[in-house]
Order: C-alpha cells, then sequence, then structure tokens
C-alpha cells in the first residue's frame, strides 16, 4: 500500500521536546518576530543562535519514542512517504530510513547570503563563515515565518499517489501542510488523524482517532502491518 504520513510537534512532545504554540505570540518565552522570521535574524542574530542552539542540544538529548519506532517498522512493510514539520531528528534515529523535512532540520546551516548549505555545529554563532562564500551570515537552515517550506513539489506527488494518508500530532494550523489532508481525500485517499485532541481540520479526515501518540501510532501500525 502507497502511504504518506505527516507528522508534526505532537509526537516529538512525549520524547520532551516542547511544541511551538502561536496563540500567544510566543515560542519557548521568545517573540516568534524575534526568533523564527527573516527580519529577527538580521535585527540580533545572537539572539536566533542562542534560540537554535538551545534547540539543539534539547533534541540532541531527546530519545526516539514509540509512535518514532512504529514508523519505522511501518516503512519496512508498506510503501512509506514520511513527512515532518519537525526539525528534530527523532525519526530518523527511531529508525527511518528517509525522512523529508519540510520546515528544515536543526541539523543543518544555510548561508543567509549566497545560500550554501551544510551540517551544523552543535553551537553556531555570529561570526561563523560560510564554507562557500566566507560570509558570516550563517543561519539555521530552518524554514522561518514568511519562507516556504522545503520539498513541496515532491510532497504533493507524495500526497496525489497516496491510498492512505494519516497526520499524526499536527495542529492543523500551519499551510501548506494543514492542507495536504483534503488533497489526499481529492485524490481518492483514505485518511487518518492520529492526534492528542481533535485538530484545526479534523473535518477533512475520514478516520479521527484521539490519544497519545506513543499509544495511538502503534496500534494504527500494527493492524495495517498484521
Amino acid at each position: 500500500m502507497r502511504i504518506t504520513v505527516l507528522t508534526g510537534a505532537g509526537i516529538s512532545a512525549e520524547s520532551g521536546i516542547r511544541t511551538f504554540r502561536a496563540t500567544d505570540g510566543l515560542w519557548e518565552e521568545h517573540r516568534i518576530e524575534d526568533v523564527a522570521t527573516p527580519e529577527g535574524f538580521r535585527r540580533d542574530p545572537a539572539l536566533v543562535h542562542r534560540f537554535y542552539n538551545q534547540r539543539r542540544a534539547d533534541a540532541a538529548r531527546a530519545r526516539p519514542n514509540a509512535a518514532h519506532r512504529a514508523l519505522a517498522r511501518l516503512a519496512q512493510r508498506h510503501e512509506l512517504t514520511l513527512v515532518t514539520q519537525n526539525v528534530d531528528d527523532l525519526h530518523e534515529r527511531g529508525g527511518s530510513p528517509e525522512v523529508i523535512h519540510m520546515h528544515g532540520s536543526l541539523l543543518g546551516a544555510l548561508c543567509a547570503g549566497c545560500g550554501h548549505r551544510w551540517p551544523a555545529a552543535l553551537v553556531m554563532r555570529p561570526p561563523d563563515p560560510c564554507p562557500a562564500c566566507g560570509q558570516a551570515l550563517a543561519r539555521p537552515d530552518i524554514v522561518w515565518f514568511g519562507e516556504i517550506p522545503y520539498h513541496m513539489e515532491r510532497i504533493w506527488q507524495a500526497v496525489e499517489s497516496a491510498e492512505l494518508f494519516a497526520a499524526i500530532g499536527t495542529s492543523g494550523l500551519v499551510y501548506p501542510a494543514a492542507g495536504l489532508a483534503q488533497h489526499a481525500r481529492r485524490n481518492g485517499a483514505e485518511t487518518i488523524e492520529l492526534n492528542l485532541a481533535s485538530s484545526a481540520v479534523s473535518r477533512d479526515f475520514s478516520d479521527r482517532r484521539t490519544g497519545p501518540a506513543t499509544l495511538m501510532v502503534p496500534q494504527w501500525v500494527d493492524a495495517l502491518c498484521g
């Protein structure tokens, strides 16, 4: 079976990584305009690097949970495209062979000048030079507000060809990710939402199941794998 899975912050929350909630305009006590926009980086690159250095350290300490491992098992039995909004590497460390990071990765660095990419150091600083052009414009390779998510053509293709589309631990508040379920249904896929609570787009799913990802995802995978 061709399956496309979208995961969000909820799947990593049970590994101890805090979820992002924009309702109060804050992200771990910081204004999102200050730490998650290109403008914020230009104003205060030191603040942005401190923020993501802490997130990188938190992610390195976290461990994959039962939901991450279950999706790795699903990939062994079905034709799985795994797309995540998360910037941690818990899917990879949980055994998934290939993961599409639509919002970038904490493990990557990006030159804000020439666009070159390279593996990020555990601690990044404003004076860090780009290995390609030498400019001190290194930033986290994260998709910030106002920027276009990565790999969208490949993601749309995977959604359009899926027989089954699942969203796990997503809020349904961030587009274009929030529109993938509706697109999958238009193309004839079965759709299922596995979430701690109903999301903003729960109506777009033909099947909705609520509960912790570490419980719901292994049960769902067990049923698919027989």
